[in-house]
């Protein structure tokens, strides 16, 4: 990696507050996609005349393009800067949004929704590229921090902020509040690296790793979407495998290097992290369907989440200092105890049907992710070489968005049958598998330096 002396901006920090909380924002308004929509799949259900279940796939959707798109991003980021990329994905996410509010038809809804998702994705790569490129040290361990907490806080202030709009004026105005994206760009746009390494774009590896990432996502949300969702995921996936293998055989620097895939630190830590977004979305999901079917509101569902925004704001305060004095790979193993801790919790409170549990349980995995997410950035970002580091954190955001989807299919399949406090219980064990994965990279003598050339 060079020295932090060659980057231009390591000298002159005094934007990381306000890159790393407008980064934080967009990211946050990405997340409400997703946490505003669920509040709104009843009436749009209704309008449109389709079931719930196939309302749901508005969500389904989304997730399945924010994830896959991901490593996009990251790759096409190290071949021309990160301008280009972010301003092309915002745009793709307006437009989605913009189409969605408009949709005539449920299918009209469905194909925005995943243009939608494909601009979204933009963001959480690029954010944590732009970070990790400008800054160094304690000052980009705080600016992790704040993109999580302030991502986090939107994200939380989703179900709120949707149930309002939708009362106000309808499902349809809740579709375009991603369009809100747009209005921070200009504020942002001076502080966009613009360099590369002018290389082609390996299209070939792209849709490679694209499908087999589809087919990954679809598996894991089959328990809720039904046999057809399986078989298709299935068969991406075990076509999908082995054509990446020969993909990155046939260009070691392309798509997906192998210096990438192959980094031990990278692949352990993205793994570990991903407990933490699956936890969280299991939340996300679990809170508002147990207070929904004790008979609250949407809005009152909203204000349950108001701590949790409250706590995200915080968090950096805590995250920064503890990156610079444990170390990212010790702070992600601290996030994954305290998201199993949150789940613990939050079992109890599904069963005792006790909202003030529930709410200690949702604060405790905010705390997780606003500690979790960052670590894995500066794990990632530390472990391998400039030229290659977007691709690298588009993997591990894909690997991290792909946990969420894990949280999301337990809770939704799981629960039925088993009822929800179960499913949280069965959900809490992930994050210490993922200790167990993680434990190697935090011995120091088997964490892979990078060679600075």
């Amino acid at each position: 990696m060079p020295s932090t002396s060659a980057r231009p901006d390591a000298e002159a920090p005094d934007d990381s507050r306000r890159v790393s909380m407008l980064l934080g924002l967009l990211f946050g308004l990405a997340g409400m996609g997703s946490s505003s929509a669920a509040v709104a799949l009843a009436l749009l259900g209704e309008d449109l005349g389709v079931s719930a279940g196939l309302a749901a796939w508005v969500i389904s959707l989304y997730v399945l393009m924010l994830a896959v798109t991901t490593a996009l991003y990251g790759r096409i980021s190290d071949l021309v800067g990160v301008r280009g990329p972010l301003l092309a994905g915002l745009v793709l996410m307006s437009v989605g949004a913009l189409v969605a509010a408009l949709a005539p038809t449920f299918e009209v809804l469905l194909g925005a929704r995943l243009l939608q998702g494909a601009g979204a994705a933009a963001v959480p790569t690029l954010g944590v590229t732009i970070l990790s490129a400008k800054y160094t040290g304690e000052v980009r361990g705080l600016a992790f921090g704040r993109l999580a907490g302030v991502a986090a806080a939107v994200s939380c202030l989703g179900p709120l902020i949707g149930g309002l709009v939708e009362a106000a004026w309808g499902w349809r105005a809740v579709m375009a509040l991603p369009i809100l994206g747009a209005l921070v760009v200009p504020l942002l746009w001076r502080a966009l690296p613009t360099g590369g390494s002018g290389a082609r774009l390996d299209v070939v590896g792209a849709v490679v790793v694209a499908l087999t990432a589809a087919g990954m996502v679809l598996l894991v949300q089959s328990p809720s979407a039904g046999l057809v969702v399986a078989a298709v995921g299935a068969t991406l996936l075990v076509l999908g495998v082995p054509a990446v293998r020969a993909s990155v055989r046939r260009r070691p620097d392309g798509f997906l290097p192998v210096e990438v895939i192959r980094n031990a630190t990278v692949v352990r830590s993205a793994v570990a992290a991903s407990a933490v977004p699956a936890s969280w979305f299991a939340m996300l999901i679990a809170v508002p369907a147990v207070l929904l079917g004790e008979g609250w509101q949407a809005w009152q569902v909203g204000l349950a989440m108001v701590p949790s925004a409250a706590v995200a704001l915080l968090v950096p305060q805590v995250s920064g200092p503890m990156l610079t004095r444990i170390g990212a790979g010790r702070s992600l193993a601290v996030a994954a105890l305290v998201a199993s801790a949150a789940l613990l919790v939050s079992a109890a409170g599904a069963h005792w049907t006790s909202a003030t549990v529930l709410v200690v349980g949702i604060v405790l995995v905010t705390f997780a992710f606003g500690v979790g997410q960052p670590a894995l950035s500066a794990v990632v970002g530390d472990a391998v070489h400039e030229e290659v580091r977007g691709v690298a954190l588009g993997v591990s955001t894909l690997l991290f968005l792909i946990g969420g989807s894990v949280g999301s299919a337990v809770v939704a399949g799981v629960s039925g049958p088993l009822g929800m406090p179960l499913g949280l219980l069965l959900l809490a064990l992930l994050p210490l598998l993922g200790l167990v994965v993680l434990a190697p990279t935090l011995r120091p003598d088997l964490v892979e330096p990078v060679v600075t050339d």
